[in-house]
């Protein structure tokens, strides 16, 4: 880890109200400072507002008011929502803040000073929505490459910065920095831009086409063009220019969290600005990617954009930062439905952390008295409920390192499950019945302290459940949240401690059933045919997507493979599922010989019944498309992580 964590959140605009892309990053960004700041970390949290630009004045006028009135009504909006998320941020910029401004005015000068921006009279073609000029070329069927809407021709005299003139450096510093833009593929879409000749950038707009921005100081003729002004808050906000020992604190540990829709402005226009400036690029800009509805991009033309605030009403705020941390694989898309919510949702917090606090907390209160005294020393039974709570612990490390925060959770709830699993083991309300209750104590000892480890583990993602779920442990509250060093350590809890029911954490939902409707039977036969006719072929039967959400389909690479002993029809596989391995038995070894699969990445259903085919157990199944006898495994085009979503 380095000495300080900054991170920062993209300033969001304020022409309309927040979405689920606001609402994700943001929770993204709250997550990695609150871990952070579990590690003893120094971390500072920034996140705004972007309030300058041709869509704000836009949108004052179609409501009636003036600009900064519709800044103030909306940047309300961005604030409420990020109340009801729980989001700890420690600074919230708005553009049009003094402290902001001052800063923009004294960059700009600097570099006019300098010789780093220049006047001069362009000619393009010009995206009112995007605030971008585009050149012939960029054009998309004569309409912008970015919104697809039209474009106006355009010649005025404009300031440029000189772009231009780093682009050798800046390649340079990507390929040498491999952790300055994140995840790798996005560093390569940046390389690959810059592969053509790059332009300098315009940096003003006149006043008689936009009035609403930062004065150019050189010029009053002119604002400064918006995305140069918005981008400027990352260093506005933490001093510099106007406490350089506090800038130099916070920009060493930068870490900018954005969309991948603006990787072009983070990742080529912002580092060569700094690069003017004489400031060294961020440590790290990571762009994740889109949340879709089923598989379209939200959007409000087609009327599919999720309002956190309903989800949030619905099912409760943890349960929403919950799925969005764990069904996204950071760097790629993902998809939100309330069918893959609800399955989520009832699968791991339902059905496995919850069923697992109140049956080991019931136990405690109804047989102990709520007392699990001293504490009780592992046995062999309970190395292995040992060993996968520690490696959660390892590996959200780990995966917070990495970027890989859905692995982290991942491997969280694989410590729940095999919780479950020692629980219907041991079944402590049998051993209940034994005068000595030392085992009874040892059984539920051991679930409470994976309780408790769990607890601090996704504090950062679910603080308000896991803050409930601590307390009914008996455990003290922390202002902060648990120390995570001291999770690492088996037994933190107290003998003293006293545990007490709760309601349950996360109440199952209940899907209801469609309704079917009785058909009298003698009305409803058909006339019997004169002529036998033949049989037309069955209809392809008809599921719903809630059917279909139930189905967790994930990736897996295949580890090892070996024919199953007088079974010359299987082959038994060790597959690596992300958060766990796991042993799967197909009958694939008529078409592939062990040699042939090892490195795949194959498609399996995850969360299948285990069975036992031959004498050796099978948890989950292969997908395979088959023709005649002839049977081919569904493989992963291109490189993804083990575990990665399927659907």
């Amino acid at each position: 880890m380095n000495n300080s964590f900054y991170v920062t959140t993209p300033i969001y605009y304020v022409n309309d109200k927040p979405h689920i892309g606001h609402a994700y990053t943001t929770i993204l960004a709250d997550v990695l400072a609150r871990y952070h700041r579990l590690l003893d970390e120094p971390t500072w949290f920034l996140t705004g507002t972007d309030e300058h630009g041709q869509k704000v004045q836009e949108a004052a006028d179609r409501n009636g008011i003036t600009p900064q009135e519709q800044c103030d009504r909306t940047v309300g909006n961005f604030q409420e929502l990020w109340k009801r998320l729980g989001i700890t941020h420690d600074d919230f910029i708005r553009t049009t803040e003094e402290r902001h401004k001052t800063i923009v005015r004294a960059v700009l000068q600097d570099l006019w000073n300098k010789g780093e921006i220049y006047a001069a009279d362009y000619e393009g073609w010009y995206c009112v929505p995007c605030e971008r000029f585009y050149t012939e070329k960029d054009l998309v069927d004569g309409a912008c490459p970015e919104c697809r809407r039209p474009v106006k021709k355009l010649v005025e005299k404009s300031y440029f910065f000189r772009m231009g003139k780093y682009q050798s450096w800046l390649i340079g510093h990507i390929e040498q920095n491999p952790d300055f833009i994140r995840p790798a593929h996005r560093r390569q879409e940046t390389l690959g831009f810059l592969r053509q000749p790059l332009n300098d950038l315009c940096i003003s707009r006149p006043k008689a086409r936009l009035a609403w921005g930062i004065e150019l100081p050189f010029d009053p003729d002119y604002v400064c063009y918006v995305w140069f002004d918005a981008l400027l808050n990352y260093v506005s906000a933490i001093g510099y220019g106007s406490d350089d020992a506090r800038f130099r604190k916070w920009w060493s540990g930068s870490c900018h969290l954005i969309g991948k829709d603006i990787l072009t402005t983070h990742t080529v226009y912002w580092p060569t600005m700094l690069k003017a400036m004489g400031v060294e690029p961020p440590r790290t800009v990571f762009a994740h990617g889109w949340w879709l509805s089923g598989r379209e991009k939200m959007s409000k033309s087609l009327g599919n954009v999720v309002n956190p605030m309903d989800t949030i009403g619905r099912y409760g705020v943890d349960a929403f930062r919950y799925f969005l941390l764990a069904e996204m694989t950071l760097g790629g898309d993902a998809s939100f439905t309330e069918a893959a919510f609800i399955n989520r949702y009832n699968s791991d917090l339902a059905n496995d952390l919850g069923n697992l606090a109140s049956r080991v907390i019931k136990m405690v209160c109804r047989f102990l008295d709520g007392r699990l005294g001293a504490p009780v020393t592992p046995g062999p039974e309970e190395h292995g409920l040992v060993a996968v709570t520690q490696q959660a612990v390892t590996a959200m490390k780990e995966h917070l390192e990495g970027m890989q925060l859905e692995r982290g959770i991942a491997d969280v709830l694989a410590a729940v499950r095999e919780a479950n699993r020692y629980f219907d083991k041991q079944a402590p309300w049998i051993l209940a019945k034994h005068e000595d209750k030392t085992e009874l104590r040892r059984a539920l000892s051991a679930c409470a302290e994976c309780l408790r480890v769990v607890s601090g583990l996704l504090h950062p993602v679910m603080p308000g459940k896991m803050d409930e779920l601590r307390a009914a442990l008996g455990l003290a509250a922390a202002p902060a949240g648990p120390h995570l060093a001291g999770l690492g350590v088996w037994g933190g809890l107290a003998a003293d401690a006293v545990m007490q029911d709760i309601p349950p954490l996360f109440p199952r939902i209940e899907v209801p059933k469609p309704e079917t409707v009785a058909v009298d039977s003698a009305a409803a036969a058909p006339a019997k045919p004169e002529k036998k006719a033949k049989a037309a072929p069955a209809p392809m039967e008809l599921i719903e997507i809630a059917d279909f959400a139930k189905v967790s389909l994930r990736t897996a690479k295949i580890l090892a493979a070996e024919p199953v002993p007088e079974a010359d029809r299987l082959l038994k596989l060790q597959i690596d599922l992300g958060a766990e391995k796991r042993q799967v038995v197909a009958g694939i070894a008529k078409s592939y010989t062990p040699e042939q699969l090892v490195g795949k990445t194959v498609v399996v259903v995850a969360n299948l019944k285990p069975a036992v085919l031959r004498g050796v157990e099978s948890q989950g199944m292969l997908l395979a498309a088959k023709s005649g006898k002839e049977l081919r495994l569904i493989t992963v085009d291109g490189e993804i992580p083990p575990g990665s979503s399927v659907g």
